[in-house]
């Protein structure tokens, strides 16, 4: 199993919308049906023109990450490729101090975040676009 690490390319875009999409159907149960589809083309607009952090393992992309400053704006992976080390490697990849904000009802996040050192410093109601799903606001030192 080999693991690369790099920039994106606009040519990654479907893959990286086939790596969202694989993500969130198996993690983001929380979604209604209908904020789905309405995400999902916000997210392809996302990938498509936003400069990504990409992992790939064996030659395809599993993962992506987007970064401003020292925040994770973004962390999607393939469940296929989870516990594999991969969103270890990419968040470690961001200078510290680090924030993110995560889905609340993402069990599976959160958790993850907190293994990596990150604590909730505050919680919002809705996400950033009114929906309703709260937010954790995190940070590690």
């Amino acid at each position: 199993m080999t693991i690369r690490f790099r920039p994106s390319e606009p040519t990654d875009a479907a893959a990286l919308l086939r790596v969202w999409r694989r993500a969130v159907d198996g993690t983001h149960h929380f979604l209604s049906a209908q904020d789905r589809v309405a995400i999902d083309p916000l997210v392809a607009d996302y990938v498509g023109s936003t400069a990504l952090r990409i992992a790939e393992k064996d030659g395809e992309v599993v993962a992506f990450m987007g970064v401003t400053g020292q925040n994770v704006d973004s962390l999607f992976i393939d469940p296929a490729a989870h516990g594999s080390g991969i969103g270890r490697s990419l968040v470690d990849e961001v200078a510290r101090p680090t924030t993110v904000e995560v889905n609340e009802q993402n069990e599976g996040a959160v958790a993850f975040y907190k293994r990596l050192g990150f604590e909730v410093t505050s919680r919002s109601e809705t996400d950033e676009d009114g929906r309703p799903y709260p937010l954790l606001h995190m940070r590690r030192d």
